[in-house]
């Protein structure tokens, strides 16, 4: 008999210890980066360009100044329709900022010249003008009810610009607004959410040059309307303009425009009837007077 003998020559044989492999430690977690501080630059200015022949790509840009819950988008869908004008979704453009994250970048901005708020305005141009750019048509008809509260800053960032004065009776806008979403949206916050963009938009419409349209007339004979606006704009009517749901304008989405089952039709649809002077609450009654709704 033969016998064959295997050495062990591992670790664990030579030694008599058994061996166990510890698990690898992960590195740990970086943390959370900082939140982002936009820390503005010092003695901020709102003005106009120093050079607006060079400092503003946009000519002439129209901008749509209205209340929520007032018609605008059926109007931006109007003017979409045209072959001269483009007119996009709510783009919320003066809600776009630049961030100056360190003190040689701060140090440049102000050694050149520069306030925040002019850094701001090239940047809201050029955003504007690439939209323009890329539809391929010559006018510019933008429309963000929330742009009420810096009209201001809009006709100063533009001085050419042109504005286009949205009306719709105080109450059915308080009605509309409601509407849209009733969980979300109780009445007795309508009033006074709803009053504060009439308040600015007639602020605007008080100090700026521009044509008034009313949402009633609007829907009532569109035709006429929408003459009179081309007019002002300097293109010239087209049939097409009535009937918008032949073109493409975009997704009718919750955020960027009105997103309701009315403005999805493709064509002009009736307005609701006026509301009574009963209905209309205290806090209205001023901006009705204004606006010619008292009867």
């Amino acid at each position: 008999m033969s016998w064959r003998y295997r050495a062990n020559t591992t670790l664990e044989g030579l030694t008599g210890y058994t061996l166990t492999r510890r698990p690898r430690k992960q590195p740990p977690k970086p943390p959370p980066p900082p939140p982002l501080v936009l820390q503005r630059l010092p003695g901020d200015e709102v003005r106009p360009p120093a050079d607006p022949a060079h400092d503003r790509l946009l000519r002439e840009p129209v901008f749509l100044l209205s209340s929520v819950r007032s018609g605008s988008t059926l109007l931006r869908v109007m003017l979409n329709s045209h072959s001269q004008v483009h007119s996009p979704i709510e783009t919320h453009f003066r809600r776009l900022t630049v961030g100056l994250g360190t003190e040689p970048v701060r140090q440049a901005m102000e050694a050149l010249g520069h306030t925040h708020s002019d850094i701001e305005h090239l940047v809201w141009d050029r955003l504007l003008h690439r939209e323009l750019t890329r539809s391929g048509k010559p006018v510019l008809a933008e429309k963000t009810p929330s742009n009420v509260f810096v009209w201001r800053r809009i006709a100063t960032c533009w001085p050419d610009a042109r504005f286009v004065f949205l009306l719709r009776h105080p109450m059915s806008i308080v009605q509309s607004w409601h509407e849209a979403d009733p969980d979300k949206r109780p009445m007795e916050e309508a009033v006074p959410r709803t009053l504060s963009y009439m308040t600015y938009l007639e602020e605007a419409r008080t100090h700026l040059d521009g044509l008034t349209l009313r949402y009633e007339d609007l829907v009532a004979d569109p035709e006429r309307e929408l003459r009179r606006l081309c007019l002002f704009l300097g293109v010239e009517f087209e049939p097409v303009m009535l009937t918008y749901g032949q073109k493409d304008h975009g997704g009718f989405v919750k955020g960027i425009g009105d997103w309701r089952d009315k403005i999805r039709t493709g064509t002009v649809v009736a307005g609701r009837p006026l509301p009574s002077a009963d209905e209309v609450p205290d806090e209205l009654r001023e901006i009705c007077r204004l606006w010619g709704y008292t009867r």
